[in-house]
């Protein structure tokens, strides 16, 4: 249940007075007030600095609106808060009077999808068989995050063992719903992390990405989602899904935001081998490549292939006005662009390893975790009736790998996917472009309830494979102002060109807004 802490409430009766309040205008003056919603980790900084705002402050807002907004409405995007986010706030309050200098997430706020371990704080992946664990320790990334500065804010709801990538159904909490129109569902299995963001209950936040979960949740919530390549950033402390394919990253208002949580969580860890790859690779600022004429002279290829696969027609529509707004940046398009072989070379990349994943993580948890395996997970019933087809059928079924056949490996040794990446990325340098583009998904978010209107998902088709960045970012509004988004593809390890090219197209189109239910106007009436 969510509870909004006593020495919240204290500090919500000053917010109006001192000024860091969720409806004032942005920080310009000294004098000027502070205003969350929509707030960039720059605003919380610059608010910081000027003194119309403190760290308990922003995090005692941000509190109120998830009070407000997230059980009342029924968008359901959260599961716990965290009841020691207010104390870490004061620490960081003193830390930054004492020496006047801010980390580089200094109290910002953070909403981190359930299947992250969160030291002290519940981590369930979404299942009731889970209820009540407490990791002893903080999974890479959160841990990596916390060090420059950044607070757990609260946990957000997701599909049961990041099962779907439609729906955010788990039975720890229930149905996440898309703020924009709670009658549609927000993607799965970030659906939680992208609900919230999108309706302004923290500042950024984590989400996980094994064929669509970063990118497709940010899609249908109009957010920045970076899933980066396959090996960038650690997975260590993640429950897993196909630590094949896994990629934990960003969910953000902005790129730019979205740029400075990557800066932090990317590096080598040794709890996770195929961050090795990783070595060599990695600049130490990305913030570098935040370029507003980043598209001028850019070749950027369109791929049709996903494209015209049965596209919504406004979809579509807002597909080719990217593509005309790019052009109108200054890059230069090839439309379009075409992978030698793509129709057999992207077949039969699934395996099903989730059996040997989620057994290997719960082993490592020790004594305290209520399941020990899957097959007590089974067994416990704790479930969602919508998973139990798959939990049953993962534990009757683990990839073995016969003599002869691929190894059902990760990018870097499955030669299977090898010979995948090597086609896409052997295409973008014939065409010499340094990214491809195609729309997030070709259909708008499904009506809740509706399983059979899960159409139009390009994002499960290469990067979970061949291991390459994609990112997504707002690409407009379809009917009823739901959103859609824009994915670019690049180059192993390029994400400094998607930084730049991502950057430019949201700065030259500005199509991210806040959806106007979870406004604090329209709640109070204003």
């Amino acid at each position: 249940m969510l509870r909004t802490p006593t020495s919240i409430l204290f500090l919500l009766l000053g917010l109006f007075i001192l000024g860091c309040s969720p409806e004032t205008k942005k920080a310009s003056s000294p004098t000027a007030k502070f205003e969350l919603e929509e707030a960039t980790i720059e605003d919380i900084h610059q608010a910081f600095r000027e003194g119309t705002c403190s760290c308990q402050q922003l995090v005692a807002a941000y509190f109120e609106r998830i009070e407000q907004f997230d059980k009342p409405t029924r968008l359901n995007a959260i599961v716990v808060t965290n009841p020691e986010a207010m104390e870490r706030a004061k620490q960081l309050d003193e830390e930054f009077a004492d020496t006047k200098v801010l980390r580089p997430l200094h109290c910002i706020p953070v909403i981190v999808k359930d299947n992250y371990n969160t030291e002290g704080l519940q981590t369930t992946a979404g299942s009731l068989a889970l209820k009540g664990f407490k990791p002893a320790e903080d999974a890479y990334q959160v841990r990596k995050l916390k060090e420059a500065g950044a607070i757990v804010l609260a946990k957000s709801n997701m599909a049961e063992w990041a099962f779907s990538p439609m729906v955010s159904i788990s039975s720890i909490a229930g149905e996440t719903l898309n703020p924009y129109n709670l009658e549609h569902v927000p993607a799965g299995s970030s659906g939680g992390t992208a609900a919230a963001v999108a309706a302004n209950f923290g500042t950024v936040g984590l989400g996980t990405d094994t064929g669509n979960s970063i990118r497709g949740p940010s899609s249908h919530n109009s957010l920045v989602g970076f899933r980066s390549t396959l090996g960038l950033t650690s997975r260590a402390g993640i429950v897993p899904l196909y630590l094949r394919n896994d990629v934990g990253g960003p969910m953000a208002r902005t790129v730019e935001d979205a740029t400075k949580i990557l800066e932090v969580i990317t590096g080598y860890d040794p709890a996770d081998p195929l961050t090795k790859y990783s070595q060599g690779k990695v600049p130490q600022n990305y913030q570098q490549y935040l370029k507003k004429n980043g598209l001028k002279g850019a070749r950027i290829g369109v791929f049709r292939t996903l494209s015209e696969k049965n596209p919504d027609p406004q979809v579509k529509a807002l597909f080719e006005q990217a593509i005309a707004d790019l052009r109108a940046l200054g890059a230069v398009i090839v439309d379009s662009v075409e992978v030698t072989n793509f129709d057999e070379l992207s077949q039969d990349q699934w395996c099903d390893v989730f059996l040997h994943d989620i057994n290997e993580y719960l082993a490592a948890q020790g004594p305290n975790v209520p399941v020990k395996n899957l097959d007590e997970i089974v067994a416990s019933g704790k479930y969602s009736p919508y998973i139990e087809e798959n939990l049953k059928y993962f534990q009757q079924n683990q990839f073995v790998a016969e003599e002869g056949s691929h190894a059902c490996g990760d990018a870097y040794n499955d030669p299977r996917r090898i010979a995948y990446r090597n086609a896409v990325e052997a295409a973008m340098e014939k065409y010499d472009v340094g990214a491809i583009i195609y729309p997030t998904w070709n259909n708008p978010p499904a009506k809740v309830g509706d399983f059979a209107g899960y159409k139009g998902d390009n994002s499960q088709i290469i990067a979970p494979h061949t291991g390459q960045p994609a990112f997504t970012v707002p690409m407009g509004y379809t009917y009823d102002n739901l959103p859609a988004g824009l994915q670019f593809l690049g180059r192993m390890y390029d994400e400094p060109t998607l930084i730049k090219y991502t950057y430019a197209y949201e700065q030259g189109t500005k199509h991210r807004k806040p959806p106007v239910r979870f406004t604090k106007s329209v709640a109070s009436g204003r």
